[in-house]
């Protein structure tokens, strides 16, 4: 298989990464998981979901409740996610890189990768492994760490 070549990220990207960092503020801080926001567009930039960690239930992380929300479309959709997306989880059996690639997701865009607190992740590498287009907007990790700061203090 072959790998995708990575974009550059378009106004667009960073706008929907930018609203998914913002739905992360509605995670209620916990010593035991990260603050994310994640929503799903079409390739015109539409919302079709959002989701954030513990929306529904402490345990469910922010890709997983946007994704069980989608409903199925003929359009390419894109995961905006604040962080990069689990490979392991100790609270659910699945993790979210999986739940990703049971979907017909075809790219993600993401501001910071998984920090070494929780969990050694690897959701970039196997993303772009199973040829979805990951695209990394760094320069917004620096607003996902400041709303993780209680799990983040240097």
């Amino acid at each position: 298989m072959s790998l995708p070549t990575t974009q550059r990220p378009t106004r667009t990207d960073r706008l929907l990464l930018t609203a998914a960092i913002d739905l992360s503020r509605l995670s209620p801080p916990a010593p035991t998981h990260y603050a994310v926001g994640a929503l799903l567009a079409d390739d015109t930039g539409a919302v079709l979901t959002t989701g954030y960690t513990g929306e529904t239930d402490p345990h469910v992380h922010a890709e997983e409740a946007a994704l069980a929300k989608l409903t199925p479309t003929d359009r390419p959709v894109t995961l905006y996610t604040s962080l990069e997306p689990c490979t392991v989880r100790k609270s659910r059996p699945t993790p979210c890189t999986h739940l990703i690639l049971t979907t017909s997701l075809t790219r993600v865009v993401l501001a910071l990768r998984e920090p070494l607190l929780f969990a050694d992740c690897h959701g970039i590498e196997t993303l772009r492994h199973h040829g979805i287009e990951v695209i990394e907007i760094p320069d917004l990790g620096h607003r996902v760490r400041d709303i993780n700061a209680h799990l983040l203090r240097p």
